[in-house]
């Protein structure tokens, strides 16, 4: 969901948006009404109104990267993939740590060596909520890094 660059919110952080534009008006003295603000809102995306930026979001519930069947995309080892979560757990020792498993939709080639190759198409990784992995590679890469 993006218009040119800029990646959209979802609706919900929308309308606080404009709930949050109208409250700082107010407290300056100028007072809008709930309609004018998502207006304000709408425009500031680069939308004409606040019914066609509705459209673009759309009733769809955020992207979650930690869900099962979520499609995703980033590199392995330094490889591009896109693949499917399979399995995600949230690792209570360490906040903000999960556990992925995801299915490549095509094997990734884990191996640099030209006489050599290691395909990988099922791959567990501990990522941090940003889709990383502590652990690099020795470019000093993060091993899994995920696209959203």
């Amino acid at each position: 969901m993006t218009r040119g660059s800029t990646t959209l919110p979802s609706l919900d952080a929308l309308k606080d948006q404009a709930k949050r534009l109208r409250a700082r008006l107010a407290s300056e003295g100028e007072t809008i009404g709930h309609s004018r603000s998502l207006e304000l809102i709408a425009a500031q995306y680069g939308y004409r109104d606040w019914n066609t930026l509705h459209a673009a979001v759309g009733n769809q519930p955020p992207f979650n990267p930690w869900m099962l069947g979520s499609r995703v995309k980033g590199h392995y080892l330094g490889q591009p993939f896109e693949g499917e979560i399979l399995s995600v757990q949230a690792l209570t020792a360490q906040p903000g740590r999960y556990r992925l498993t995801m299915k490549f939709d095509e094997p990734v080639d884990v191996v640099t060596f030209d006489s050599f190759s290691a395909f990988r198409q099922r791959v567990t990784a501990t990522v941090d909520e940003t889709g990383r992995t502590i652990e690099k590679t020795s470019n000093g890469l993060p091993q899994l890094e995920l696209e959203w």
